[in-house]
This record gives structure tokens, C-alpha cells and sequence, in this order.
């Protein structure tokens, strides 16, 4: 049984460039970043090399860039390095959205322990965040702002910009979980004006375990891992090269062909809409349909229909029924909450995300499969 990969945004592929880039450094060129010697030189090289990489896919100076074990920890260091580096005694103000990554949103409760207030502003119907909801949500002890890039369920893209305006004429810094962004669509931290920007590289076709934190210069930010220094004293511990090559060589990929991959993407995603419409007519809901969306995200609602019972009978097709991290569970997940979307829309949604390898061919099966599937849930 051959399978379809429609859960790109859950993880990646390594792509074949990326694990070429890695195998030397799985291998002979074993030495330490932090070493003298030819070894050690070269795998220094290699972290730099890397770091320019990702780099000129953002849009900012190598030395903004502080290699991380990924996504979350990325996440971590935004928030409490940035509410540690202003001290714990005075404590302070975060705004997150309430449809945050829990690798956001754990962090920051994590935070209201330690006596710092949290404000959590809503969203639309179409899951977006209103900047005027920031605006009023801001204090004159707020420390950070942090607002999603992209949803990893929906894929609505925020009005970041607008977001930072805001934050700039109140002189908050502004941080943005772009995991769900980077590899897809133009990102640059310029354009965006944040201050705060995080990478998974499993998210954009490098492995699990590494990622990035692009951290504006003059941004005062506190470690959160101590040690030796590594990382411009940001994050302690010798690095994970191999991945780190890796992730270097997912940006190289990622920016040759950005333009391409994205009208492609979106045309396969909408095709994929198209055929099941086809068969469901308009009680086919699509989350976020009215926004500015992610091109290779497709979250859809089945009437009638549980989405986990519909996946089950389709056990070729890979995909979920929201966030990875919430697809075990029929509660309906905190972003449609966030929304008002109901009880029974919530419970049919399958989250189908496309990516590189997608074809044609695959997007028709399935379609088909899940037609299938949906009406046999019918009788």
C-alpha cells in the first residue's frame, strides 16, 4: 500500500541536497566547532557557513542568527530569555495570541508562575489576529509581544507588519514563531520589523533536533542554557553540526526555488479543494478561507463526520486532524475554539498539508480516498 504524505506540516523529508550537506559531518569530518585543529576548523566552517545561509534566506547578518535544538526551544528562548533579561523582581506584561503554538503558549504560563502577567488577545472568525487587539492589550510594563507567522492548523498569516507598528510606536519588542513560514513563503525580518524570529528546521526539509533564533542586534536577551558560551554566549553546548550544515543547505534549497514552489503549492491546494467540493458541495468548510493562507495548507471540515473516524479508513493517507501535537485527541482544538467555529465542524476538520513532492496524481487519490471514506461514513 502506497502511501500519501499530506502532513507536511507536522514534519518534512530531509531533502537529498540537505542529506548529502550532512553525511561528511556524520563521518569523517567529526571534529568540534570549538577546536584548534583541521578537524575542529572545518566544523566551525561548517556552522558559518550555515549560519550565512539561513541568514540570506531571512533577510539579516549572520551574527543575528543563534542555532537552537529546534522550534520550541527557539520558542523558549524568546520568551523567557526576553522576560529574564529584564529581571525577575519587577516582573511584567507578555501578549501572546490565543492561538499560539503550546511551544509558545506553555512558556508563557510557565512565566505567570513567576509572577508575570499574560494577556491573551482573540482572533477572528478567519483566525486572525486584529492589531488593534494588540494595541489595546498593551501596557506600560509590557516586556514582549509574540504573534505566530503562520498557523501550523490552518495556515492564516498574520498582519505581523501592522502587529509591529504598533509594537514600535510603543517600544515593545516583537517576537514571531515562523516555523510554519520560513521555506514557504518570502520571509525577510526587515519587511516584518520583528525583533524576535523562530526556525524549525523539520518544518522546511532539514531534520528534527535543529533550528534558529534570529535575534535583532541590541535585542537584550538572557540565555536560558548556560555553559560555555557557545552561540555568542545565547546557548551553551557544543553544536550539532551535521544538522546545523543541514539546516544551511534547507535554506540554500529553500530560496532557489521559493517563487516556483509557492504558485505550485497553492495551485495543487486549491485543486485539492476543488475535487472535494466536487463530491461534498459547499457544507465543505475550509477554515480561514477568507484570509491571506499558507500555499500548502488545506484545513477542512467534513460534514457529519468525526475527522479521526474519516482518517481511520483511509490508513494510506498520512495526515491529521489539526496540530500534531493535538491529533490523538477528539477535543477540538484551541485554535477553532479560538475562532467560535462549532462543536461538530471542529470534530470533522482534517488538517491535509502539501509539499515539494506532492503531485498531481497524489492530490486526485486523495481526494478520492477521502470522498470515499466520507461517504461510506454517510450510510
Amino acid at each position: 500500500m502506497r502511501q500519501l504524505y499530506f502532513d507536511y506540516n507536522a514534519t518534512t523529508p530531509i531533502a537529498p541536497a540537505v542529506q548529502q550537506t550532512m553525511l561528511p559531518f556524520l563521518a569523517e569530518q567529526y571534529g568540534n566547532p570549538s577546536s584548534s585543529h583541521a578537524l575542529g576548523r572545518a566544523a566551525h566552517e561548517a556552522v558559518e557557513d550555515a549560519r550565512e545561509h539561513l541568514a540570506a534566506l531571512i533577510g539579516c547578518d549572520p551574527e543575528e542568527i543563534v542555532f537552537t535544538g529546534g522550534g520550541t526551544e527557539s520558542n523558549n528562548l524568546a520568551l523567557k530569555g526576553i522576560a529574564f533579561g529584564h529581571g525577575l523582581a519587577g516582573g511584567g506584561h507578555l501578549i501572546i495570541s490565543a492561538i499560539e503554538h503550546p511551544s509558545v503558549a506553555e512558556p508563557a504560563r510557565f512565566l505567570e508562575q513567576l509572577g508575570f502577567d499574560v494577556t491573551v488577545v482573540p482572533v477572528t472568525g478567519q483566525g486572525l489576529v486584529q492589531p488593534a487587539a494588540v494595541r489595546e492589550a498593551l501596557r506600560s510594563d509590557t516586556r514582549l509581544v509574540s504573534i505566530m507567522l503562520a498557523n501550523n492548523e490552518i495556515g492564516t498569516l498574520q498582519p505581523i507588519k501592522q502587529i509591529a507598528d504598533v509594537c514600535r510606536a510603543a517600544g515593545v519588542t516583537l517576537h514571531t514563531d515562523a516555523a510554519q513560514a520560513v521555506g514557504k513563503i518570502r520571509v525577510q525580518v526587515d519587511e516584518l520589523d520583528v525583533d524576535l524570529l523562530s526556525v524549525a528546521g523539520h518544518k522546511m526539509y532539514a531534520p528534527k533536533g535543529i533550528g534558529a533564533l534570529y535575534v535583532r542586534q541590541r535585542t537584550v536577551l538572557e540565555p536560558i542554557l548556560h555553559g560555555a558560551g557557545h552561540e555568542a554566549g545565547m546557548r551553551a553546548g557544543t553544536e550539532n553540526v551535521a544538522s546545523i550544515a543541514g539546516l544551511g543547505a534547507a535554506a540554500t534549497v529553500a530560496a532557489r526555488g521559493l517563487d516556483a514552489s509557492l504558485e505550485r503549492l497553492e495551485a495543487l491546494r486549491d485543486q485539492l479543494l476543488s475535487l472535494l467540493r466536487s463530491g461534498i458541495g459547499e457544507k465543505c468548510v475550509v477554515h480561514g478561507e477568507g484570509a491571506p493562507r499558507l500555499p500548502n495548507t488545506l484545513s477542512v471540515s467534513f460534514p457529519g463526520v468525526i475527522g479521526q473516524e474519516l482518517l481511520a479508513r483511509v490508513p494510506e493517507l498520512c495526515a491529521s486532524t489539526g496540530s500534531a501535537c493535538h491529533s490523538e485527541t477528539e477535543a477540538i482544538s484551541p485554535t477553532l475554539a479560538a475562532m467560535g467555529v462549532s462543536s461538530d465542524t471542529a470534530r470533522g476538520t482534517v488538517r491535509l498539508s502539501l509539499g515539494w513532492y506532492t503531485t498531481e496524481d497524489e492530490v486526485e487519490r486523495a481526494a478520492s480516498l477521502l470522498l470515499g471514506a466520507w461517504e461510506s461514513l454517510q450510510r
